[in-house]
C-alpha cells in the first residue's frame, strides 16, 4: 500500500491510496493547528479611527432609501443600492461626505498625537491591580 500526498493551496490535502486491486483518490482537509495568539492587552483609551466618506454617504442614503423603499428590509439590498448610487455619483457630489471625513480624520489625528504624547511620558499607565477588580462580596 502506497501513500502519496499532494499539497495544493496550502490548505488541502489529497491523498491517493494505491492497493493491487485499484486506486481510490481521498481528499482530506488539513487540520489548523491553533495558534497561540499572544494576549495583548487592548487599550480602552486608545482613540477610534473615523468612518470613511462613504460610511457617511451610507447614514443619509439609508434613511432615503428606506423612506422610498418601506419594503425592504434587508441590509445587503440596501447597501448593493447605496454602492451602485456611490459608484455613479460625480465627484462633485462626494465632495460633502469627503470633507465631513476629513474633518473627522483631522481630530482622530489629533487625538492619536496625544495619546502617543500621554502613553510616552508614562501618564496613561496603568497596573494590572487597577485593572484586575476583585468583584468576589
Amino acid at each position: 500500500m502506497v501513500l502519496k500526498v499532494k499539497q495544493s493551496e496550502g490548505t488541502r490535502r489529497s491523498a491517493r491510496l494505491s492497493s493491487s486491486e485499484g486506486k481510490r483518490a481521498i481528499s482530506v482537509q488539513k487540520s489548523k493547528t491553533k495558534q497561540k495568539k499572544k494576549s495583548a492587552k487592548l487599550d480602552a483609551k486608545i482613540p477610534k479611527k473615523p468612518p470613511t466618506a462613504f460610511f457617511y454617504f451610507l447614514e443619509d442614503f439609508r434613511k432615503e432609501f428606506q423612506e422610498q423603499n418601506p419594503g425592504v428590509k434587508s441590509m445587503r439590498d440596501i447597501g448593493k443600492a447605496c454602492g451602485e448610487k456611490w459608484k455613479t455619483m460625480a465627484y462633485e457630489e462626494k465632495v460633502q461626505y469627503y470633507d465631513i471625513a476629513t474633518e473627522k480624520r483631522a481630530e482622530f489625528d489629533k487625538a492619536m498625537a496625544e495619546y502617543t504624547e500621554r502613553k510616552e511620558s508614562g501618564e496613561d499607565e496603568e497596573t494590572e491591580d487597577d485593572e484586575e477588580e476583585d468583584w468576589s462580596p
